[in-house]
Order: structure tokens, then sequence, then C-alpha cells
């Protein structure tokens, strides 16, 4: 229907969503050039349905190919909310449980794993050492990105390390801790991490675009990762194909399937809603005090708002997906630029402000 021939009340709200539209799409283009970004893609998603979804910029630099939103990028550490999500399904199938102890799964565990547990792997707790860190304190440069390592390889090497502390004790961002749980994950179902994430997430949920990181694959619509060496735009960095299915983010999907992901949140298609509200929960340390991380999503409140939201970057891309739980409104940006040069946490935030003025400008809490 023209908008001319709608209702007076349909035509002011129509003018208004016109409006936003215009301003979100200002401020993403603004963003792509500020930062000298190739591409993004933005989804903007309400009570579980997609309300945007655009590109903006390149996908291909080198073949002039803009984003869709149908463009695939790669997901970073946005990828361990879904390796949570398979530990939480096992836990619920009574196949594991939080509170084990992971040397009753690796036989190979020493001494300093005997008090780790599940639950301190999901909320960064374990006092594993992060193999990916800096890269001058890369685990004492323990893994070889140019080098295959099996799955029983990893648990040796990072078995190998000593604690950063005792568990439960602090908090440290160890993605260790999470090709951890994709070992766990194996051992106990039997079958590859990301096997099962397609058998039980993906393709149950339809997300057609969403699989395990695979470069050798002709993969429709995949974008190209890129990074700034001295202002030069170059591509992203080769990486041995084992590190790139491993389960702490190894993963290629697009916005329309997040947005599918982020439907079934709503739901108990995939967990209970216990399930999840534990999930959403700020850990608690020995001391009693909490860190505002749970099961693969950091936990704030912005505002007044709450929020579950988590970022990620790998080879040339990142992102960053934030969750505000009352207002059921969730916003996901993609680019194909490196960490050290783009940064899809400003443009969440600011795009969620957009919808949610009460936000103001603030960015969702790391």
């Amino acid at each position: 229907m023209p908008a001319a021939l709608l209702p007076a009340t349909l035509r002011g709200q129509a003018s208004r969503d016109g409006t936003l539209d215009a301003r979100v799409d200002a401020y993403v283009t603004s963003e792509l050039k500020a930062q000298h970004i190739p591409g993004i893609a933005l989804g903007v998603m309400r009570d579980g349905h997609i309300i945007k979804a655009r590109g903006y910029g390149l996908a291909n630099v080198e073949l002039n190919v803009p984003v869709t939103p149908e463009t695939i990028f790669q997901t970073g550490s946005v990828g361990k909310q879904f390796t949570a999500t398979l530990v939480m399904m096992l836990v619920e199938d009574g196949k594991l449980g939080l509170d084990d102890k992971i040397a009753k799964y690796f036989p190979e565990a020493p001494a300093a794993w005997q008090d780790i547990t599940v639950r301190e792997l999901l909320t960064h707790t374990s006092g594993v050492p992060d193999y990916g860190a800096e890269e001058s304190t890369m685990s004492k440069g323990v893994i070889d990105f140019r080098k295959d390592y099996s799955e029983d390889d990893l648990a040796r090497i990072f078995a190998a390390l000593p604690l950063d502390f005792p568990p439960g004790s602090k908090w440290s961002y160890s993605n260790s801790g999470y090709v951890l749980l994709g070992i766990l994950i194996h051992r106990v179902s039997g079958t590859f991490y990301g096997d099962l994430l397609q058998q039980r997430i993906f393709g149950p949920l339809g997300m057609t675009a969403t699989r395990i990181i695979n470069e050798a694959d002709i993969i429709p619509h995949r974008s190209s990762g890129y990074r700034l060496v001295g202002g030069t735009l170059k591509n992203q960095e080769w990486v041995s194909p084992s590190l790139n299915t491993t389960a702490d983010g190894a993963l290629y999907t697009n916005v329309l399937d997040l947005a599918k992901w982020d439907a079934a949140l709503y739901t108990t298609q995939l967990l209970r809603p216990t399930s999840l509200a534990l999930m959403w929960t700020p850990v608690r340390l020995n001391d009693g005090t909490t860190y505002p991380y749970g099961f693969g999503w950091g936990v704030a409140t912005v505002n007044g708002h709450r929020v579950v939201e988590h970022g990620g970057a790998w080879q040339g891309y990142t992102m960053s997906i934030a969750r505000f739980l009352d207002d059921r409104l969730t916003v996901v940006v993609f680019t194909n630029l490196d960490e050290n040069n783009s940064d899809p946490d400003r443009i969440v935030g600011h795009v969620a402000a957009l919808y949610l003025p009460s936000l103001k400008t603030a960015a969702p809490a790391k």
C-alpha cells in the first residue's frame, strides 16, 4: 500500500521507521569509512524477527563483490556460545555434569587439573593458560599456527602448561579452555563437536549457512578477511586447517542464520529456560565475588538494560552480538577487517542506542 493511502497513525510510524533506518545506514556507512573496513554486515532483530539486515561495502575487494545479508563471515569467539550450548545439552541429557572434574574425561590430566571442573572451563576460571594470548606470550609458543594438531595433541600440549592460577580463584579469558571443551564433547558424545553442532543446532534451526571453517570447500557467499599493515590492506594470514576446527570459535555464519539462532533462544527448542538463565549468570569465584561472564556470554547491564554479549576476532574478521534481554532486541555486526583496526562493539552499541534511545551511546560491557 502506498504511504499516502495508509491511515495517519501508520503513516507516522512508517515515517519514523524510515527516518530511523536512514540514520542507522548513515551511521554504519560512516564507521565503514572511519575504520577503513572493507565490508560490514548488520542484523537487527526484535522479538526473534529480523527488522533490519543489510550489507555495506565489499565482501571481496579484489573482485569488487558487495556485502549482502547472505554474506558469510567468520565468528571468531562468538562461536563459544554454541560450544557452551552443546555442553548444556549434554548436561540436560545426563551425560555430563557442570561440576564434574575434567580429569574424568582427560586421562592425560596432570595433577594441576584434578580440581578443574567443566563449569570452570565454561566460565574462563580454570587457570588453563590461553594459547590465544598476545603473540609474544602465546602460551610460551606452544602452538604453531602453521602446523596441524590432533585433539589428543592439543590436550597433551595444554596439560603440560602450568596453571595461571588455582581453579576458580580468578577470571582470565582462555581459548585453550574452550578447545578442551570441544575435545570433551567429542569424548563424551562420541561425535566431533562440529558434527554435533550440525546435528543438534544448525540442522534443526535451519541454519544452512553456518558450519565449521573449511577454506578448501567451495562455499557460496563467503567473504574474504583482511588486515591493515602499515595502512595497506592485505589478505588474512593462513592458519592450519586443524586449528580452524577447534571449539573456541571456528565457525562460518551470516546475519540471517544468527537471526534464527536469536529466535531459538526465546524458546525451549534448544535448552530449558533454567539452562539459559544459568548461561547468562555471572560466574561466582572462590572468594564469593562475581565476574560478568557466564557460559560463552558476557553479562552486563547498560543504563539499566540487561544484555548478554560477545565479540569475536580471527583471520581478518571481527564480529559482535548483543542481546538486550528485557527489550527483546538483538544487534549483530560482522566486519572483514582485523581486530587491531576494527571495532564492531562500538557499532553494535551505537546502533542499539538508535533503537533504544535510553542506552544513549554506551556500548555493551566486555
